[in-house]
């Protein structure tokens, strides 16, 4: 299953179920793998409230999964995924997930700063069943809309790129009036 765009929890949780026999693995960087001891240490399901720039009210939900490597490497082989789906069963007995919620998978470690992520691809390799996670990303909504961030009278957006006076260059070694005075060197 390739996977391109942000995935909601019900999507995920589809690809996972498609294939509970596989290794389940995390790829956070070009070649840089979670160690195939990790542990699902809990999922979270944090509902957001936001004001942007433009003064607009956002509202969304994020179920956020979050993966911890131990100090000592426990195993060569990821956890089946089988086992968690099962991890996901225990959370959904006392926390009902919303099934269009954003998900976030969260990592770090001693060479990888802590963060959350995006499931990309998702992808069959032999045994495994890879999750390519992506970097997550700031934004201006005010842009998105095309509107004000309400911050300047005019509509300007608060974001957009500044026009910057233009200088003009002089080439001082052509020029024959240099460092006279009125010559416009100094």
């Amino acid at each position: 299953m390739e996977t391109t765009q942000t995935l909601n929890w019900q999507n995920f949780k589809e690809a996972l179920l498609q294939h509970p026999d596989l290794n389940l693995q995390f790829q956070y960087a070009e070649d840089k793998w979670v160690d195939a001891s990790y542990h699902i240490t809990e999922i979270k399901q944090a509902p957001i409230t936001s004001v942007d720039c433009g003064g607009v009210l956002n509202q969304w939900t994020e179920i956020i999964v979050q993966l911890w490597e131990p100090g000592e490497k426990q195993q060569e082989r990821a956890m089946k995924v089988r086992k968690a789906l099962s991890i996901v069963e225990v959370v959904e007995k006392k926390l009902r997930l919303e099934d269009l919620a954003v998900v976030k998978i969260e990592f770090g470690n001693s060479q990888f700063d802590t963060r959350q992520m995006y499931p990309g691809n998702i992808k069959i390799d032999d045994e495994n069943l890879i999750v390519d996670l992506q970097p997550d990303f700031t934004q201006c909504k005010a842009i998105g809309r095309g509107g004000s961030c309400g911050t300047d009278d005019k509509g300007v957006e608060c974001c957009e790129p500044v026009a910057k006076e233009k200088v003009e260059m002089k080439n001082l070694a052509l020029a024959t009036d240099c460092c006279t005075p009125g010559g416009g060197c100094c």
